[in-house]
């Protein structure tokens, strides 16, 4: 059961979670998509650029346990970006890219 916890509280975290080779946030990227709590958990729609990224994995428990670590449960679900959204990603991407 989910903490009294706000979705502004979530934002605010998931402000910080940076990509581990692109010098930016997940919320920056458009990878954390949308964030809700519904039924007592927060719900976080991750957009990741390619359906089979090779660090899915990684990039959702970093959005993870920032979140259970205030006593949330967190249920994750993934979507593929739009075009658009994937080109806007892999600019972003080659700006920052870090390595």
């Amino acid at each position: 059961m989910t903490k009294d916890i706000s979705e502004k509280e979530i934002l605010s975290l998931l402000d910080k979670v940076k990509h581990p080779a692109i010098n930016c946030t997940l919320r920056e990227l458009g990878i954390t998509k949308d964030v809700s709590i519904k039924d007592g958990k927060v719900l976080i729609i991750m957009a990741l650029p390619f359906p089979n990224i090779p660090i899915k994995d990684q990039l959702v428990s970093s959005v993870r346990e920032p979140i259970e670590r205030l006593g949330a449960e967190v249920q994750i679900k993934h979507t593929v970006m739009t075009q658009e959204e994937r080109e806007a990603f892999l600019r972003m991407e080659q700006e920052g890219w870090v390595g």
